[in-house]
């Protein structure tokens, strides 16, 4: 088993290691999908990963929803859209809303004038003598159908207006909250899926939840504008009206509430699915799935958690079909009762035949907005469940954000005699041991600092917290007197200049992968410390091959753009710390993918960049940090050695015993 398959079987953990099969039948088919369901020999899989999750912990409130429950969440619901609506636009919100309310009250004024037009024409005498006297009760029908047309066209041209706002704005909010929260949120597993959950149903929902909000206004009115004319025609006629929206009403919660539930515990699904779709569809992992043969097996991951989730909505559309059948058939039911209480209203004399025309007329109107009312009402409560999501993951990180910043008001000062680790411990989120445990070291303004250890000792996490992009579980980090934990993080972020050992390949110009949106104050002085930059780094060698100079653009999927290989997008990387001009440069393995010459070149780059700078350097080169200030030497997130090259070789602890395998390897080679 190769090492790339291992790491997929613990990134997507399968129930059992017989449940990884061929996953598709001579001819092509998926197992388990002739007939609609699993072969007959075999039991159903089951994916605990899958299904038991945190996000069912909403299953049991979502299971008591019913329409009494829904009357009472609704009005929050169209309150949290209506203030998203006027945040949006208010010029659009207002016209949307008043526009409607005028077309409902020309609604109510036509039904009404209905019944002008019926009495003349039911009159006894001559039929021209009746058109006649029925003329100007048809000019205001006519008048109120046109206005109320024209409105509702305007209102819904503002309301199309209102959508796209209100989409940048939930998007644009949702981005500054993950930009702003803090790196080990980001570590945190629960986080991420919250942050799932918000970024793909939950936003999408937000300007639907606007417009469904906008169609229950509308619905609203145009039920308010039949029962308005039903209780002026006769008291009566108006409870016949509500109760055909009951049995609609029924199934429409049911239906809502078996999708959310449904859409909840497939949220890890559509996760893993497109997890799955990136490695199969994005360039950068295509060589390796050739190489390693991994199409196969990638083919069946994503087949098997697809598999799953079509079971899962085809028993959902199932369960939605049976409760929409039985609300179609209480819903017929209870309109032929209120026709049959028409019937018998009219034939005791309760009402004269014009005004049951118009009461025809009414309810049929009026079943009709109910219909819309009771879809509308429906959509809103579902989209308004997601949206809900949205929310609660915005306050969540709006929280994180605010408690991390704080009070931070704290200066940095602008040249440092020191920078002080004292006892810190780190913990990833969920994990069981800490990475980084009682470490102690220093920086003095000037010194060149080397961090070595094996692998997982803690080297960059250490290097993290330094730069602020961690705080720290218990313990500090001091700038001369100043605690990182009373300075905001950008103002720290803003000091220090990473060079990753992880760094983003960034779609954009090699200018703009060099600067990342800090400027150096007029474009000229730009210019010149990108060039600086770019020279002292060896980037230029780099862009000097582009077609375009620093305006080519860094990715091969645009037009005219360019690929660049691992050592010169490293390059690149270094050229972006060194743009910084920062008094702390970390250094986190910068010459991993740099061949010898250039490795040894950038080193002594690196040396004559710092020129009074504080240098972090972590690596695995111990040739390449001999000429350290001082070394220190971690080893399962403590640090167990510390001092010169001269100094630790004498000790003759792990730092000899490492610098010596790897001497002994350059002299056997």
């Amino acid at each position: 088993m190769t090492v790339r398959r291992r790491f997929l079987l613990r990134a997507l953990p399968l129930r059992r290691e017989s449940d990884h099969h061929d996953g598709r039948r001579e001819g092509g088919e998926p197992p388990g999908e002739k007939g609609g369901g699993p072969p007959a020999d075999e039991a159903p899989q089951v994916l605990p990963e899958l299904t038991e999750h945190r996000w069912t912990r909403h299953t049991g409130v979502l299971v008591e929803t019913n329409m009494r429950t829904m009357a009472r969440r609704l009005p929050s619901v169209i309150a949290q859209s209506a203030r998203l609506a006027w945040r949006a636009s208010r010029v659009d919100t207002t016209v949307t809303i008043t526009l409607n309310l005028l077309a409902g009250i020309f609604t109510a004024f036509g039904l009404l004038a209905t019944t002008g037009v019926l009495t003349a024409l039911f009159s006894a005498g001559p039929t021209a003598d009746r058109v006649r006297a029925a003329l100007p009760s048809l000019v205001l029908v006519a008048v109120a159908a046109a206005l109320r047309a024209g409105l509702q066209a305007a209102a819904g041209w503002a309301q199309s207006r209102l959508e796209p706002q209100v989409e940048r704005l939930v998007e644009l909010r949702l981005y500054e909250l993950t930009t702003a929260v803090e790196l080990a949120a980001l570590d945190d597993s629960d986080f991420l899926d919250d942050l799932q959950r918000a970024r793909s149903r939950g936003m999408a929902s937000a300007p639907r939840v606007v417009s469904t909000a906008v169609d229950v206004l509308t619905g609203t009115v145009g039920v308010g504008a039949a029962a308005l004319a039903l209780g002026v025609l006769h008291p009566l006629l108006l409870p016949l009206l509500l109760l055909t929206a009951l049995p609609e009403g029924w199934a429409s919660i049911r239906a809502a509430k078996m999708r959310y539930v449904t859409e909840l515990a497939l949220v890890g699904v559509a996760r893993r699915k497109w997890i799955l779709s990136d490695l199969m569809a994005e360039r950068r992992h295509a060589p390796e799935i050739r190489s390693f043969t991994m199409r196969g097996f990638l083919l069946d991951e994503y087949d098997r958690v697809a598999a799953h989730q079509r079971r899962v909505e085809l028993d959902l559309a199932r369960r939605q079909t049976i409760a929409r059948v039985v609300g179609d058939v209480l819903k017929g039911i209870a309109t032929g009762g209120v026709y049959v209480a028409l019937g018998f209203m009219l034939w005791g004399g309760a009402v004269a035949l014009a005004v049951a025309g118009t009461a025809v007329l009414a309810i049929r109107s009026g079943q009709s907005s109910l219909a819309n009312l009771v879809f509308a009402v429906n959509r809103c409560y579902e989209e308004g469940l997601y949206f809900g999501d949205y929310l609660a993951f915005s306050e969540q990180a709006q929280q994180r954000v605010t408690t991390r910043a704080g009070t931070r008001a704290a200066r940095l000062p602008d040249r440092f005699g020191a920078i002080v680790v004292e006892d810190v411990t780190f913990t990833y989120p969920g994990a069981d041991t800490p990475s980084l445990n009682g470490i102690s070291l220093e920086l003095r303004g000037g010194e060149v600092v080397a961090l070595v250890g094996e692998n997982g000792s803690g080297k960059t996490t250490l290097a993290k917290v330094m730069a602020g992009l961690y705080d720290p579980d218990g313990g500090d980090v001091r700038w001369d007197e100043v605690s990182l934990r009373e300075v905001s993080p950008e103002k720290v972020w803003d000091r220090v200049a990473v060079i990753a050992q992880e760094y983003t390949h960034w779609p954009m110009t090699a200018r703009q992968n060099i600067t990342m949106g800090r400027t150096a104050g007029d474009a000229e002085a730009t210019e010149t410390a990108v060039r600086t930059a770019a020279r002292s780094s060896g980037a230029d060698e780099v862009v000097d091959g582009l077609a375009q100079g620093y305006d080519t653009l860094l990715d091969r999927r645009f037009q005219d753009g360019a690929e660049l290989s691992g050592g010169q997008w490293q390059r690149l990387a270094v050229a972006r710390g060194f743009y910084r001009d920062a008094p702390l440069l970390i250094c986190d393995e910068p010459t991993a993918a740099l061949d010898a010459r250039a490795e040894h070149h950038l080193f002594e780059r690196i040396r004559t960049h710092a020129d009074g700078r504080t240098v972090l350097l972590i690596t695995h080169r111990l040739a390449s940090v001999r000429h350290a200030d001082r070394i220190y030497v971690l080893d399962q997130g403590k640090v167990t050695e510390a001092g010169t090259h001269t100094d630790l070789m004498a000790l003759g602890g792990l730092y000899a015993e490492l610098y010596t395998l790897q001497a002994r390897a350059y002299h056997a080679a």
